[in-house]
């Protein structure tokens, strides 16, 4: 016990040492409150790759860090999820799933500088997407009988809740992503298989209430995201045999967890929509269209209505990049894609009126090697 206690405490002389090397980083044209982070999600030794970002939205990796766990392997989006790293509210922690081994880890975060502080079972077996609200962090499990289970994050530690582990709709739902509320009351996971979007509410113990289980409103539902008023954004894959026939929907959540659509399928013309996410101002969602390695722009409203940007498409990675999970800094400039299969980050610069420009990538994650998961601050 003393000794890991004296090298976690090592572990974090050697992390606060290293923060003087961007104390004058704008100097050299580094943003050093702002970071990138993937995961590798490699069997053997699953771990975290750390990219510096400059003030021009490049990236630099600056080093790996390991999870302690073992990820699932694989080629092309082995874990089918939106999620599996995860930043908290305020960036001062970074969550990432351990599909091989069933575990979860827990890193304090300064700049690009990771300190692994805690590593807890997942209750459950393959976990492949984690949230963040307040106190309280569930884990999806996708393996075995689908489920989610809570953890009080305390301190830089999680403490699993007695109880909280609820079931989803079926042993195979697929499960893909799970998203807080803004406010933390509601609870939601997509299901892939089902194509359904369960709710739940969030007891003030951190426990929930019984599964409400929603229909999406179109097929192919992958992905859950929430925009700063409330609006539950939701990625559609779209028809089969479609081509560019993805979508994305919006929905207010109801006290008594039903879904209402406020938009319905807008086309993102583009193929294999799987991923979203929002701009921290709440004005902007953004989807990752990995069969057409292109990226989709909308407006939101104020009551959650969709409206598609000028073109609908706003960004292009190469041809067959396989663009998975898409992250958009904290501070709302910039916008990276996880492109699995040439092995980069892409990187977009967000224009004013939300259109995307591209000003390059980043190299260093292997090619159709399993990465998944990508987290901005």
């Amino acid at each position: 016990m003393r000794k890991c206690i004296q090298s976690i405490s090592m572990l974090f002389v050697m992390a606060t040492a290293a923060l003087p090397m961007y104390a004058n980083a704008d100097d050299n044209g580094v943003d050093s409150a702002h970071a990138v982070f993937v995961m590798s999600n490699a069997t053997d030794r699953n771990e975290i790759l750390a990219y510096a970002r400059a003030t021009d939205g490049s990236l630099h990796e600056t080093h790996r860090f390991s999870t302690g766990g073992r990820g699932s392997g694989g080629n092309h989006d082995p874990l089918e999820s939106e999620g599996s790293l995860a930043l908290s509210q305020d960036s001062s922690q970074l969550f990432a799933v351990n599909a091989g081994s069933g575990d979860i880890s827990v890193f304090r975060v300064f700049g690009s500088t990771l300190v692994l502080s805690d590593k807890v079972l997942s209750e459950g077996s393959e976990p492949n997407a984690i949230a963040q609200h307040g106190n309280l962090v569930y884990v999806v499990n996708t393996g075995g009988s689908s489920s989610v289970a809570g953890f009080l994050l305390e301190g830089n530690h999680l403490r699993y809740i007695e109880n909280s582990l609820t079931f989803l709709s079926t042993n195979t739902s697929g499960a893909a992503s799970i998203a807080f509320s803004p406010d933390g009351q509601f609870l939601a996971v997509t299901e892939r298989l089902t194509n359904n979007i369960d709710v739940f509410k969030v007891l003030a113990d951190g426990k929930l209430l019984p599964i409400v289980i929603n229909p999406s409103a179109g097929p192919g539902a992958f992905a859950v995201s929430f925009a700063p008023d409330g609006a539950a954004i939701v990625s559609e894959t779209g028809p089969a045999n479609v081509p560019n026939g993805s979508a994305i929907s919006s929905y207010t959540i109801l006290p008594n967890g039903t879904l209402s659509a406020i938009s319905t399928s807008v086309p993102t013309l583009g193929a294999a929509n799987c991923w979203n996410v929002v701009t921290p101002d709440g004005r902007f969602a953004y989807v990752s269209n990995a069969g057409s390695s292109t990226i989709s722009g909308f407006a939101i409203s104020a009551t959650g209505v969709l409206s598609a940007l000028s073109g609908t498409v706003v960004g292009e990675n190469p041809s067959g990049a396989g663009n998975l999970d898409i992250t958009v800094s904290a501070d709302g400039k910039f916008l990276y894609t996880l492109n699995s299969s040439n092995g980069t980050i892409g990187i977009f610069a967000i224009q004013k009126d939300g259109s995307l420009n591209n000003v390059g990538s980043a190299s260093g994650i292997g090619q159709d090697t399993g990465f998944n998961g990508i987290a901005a601050n």
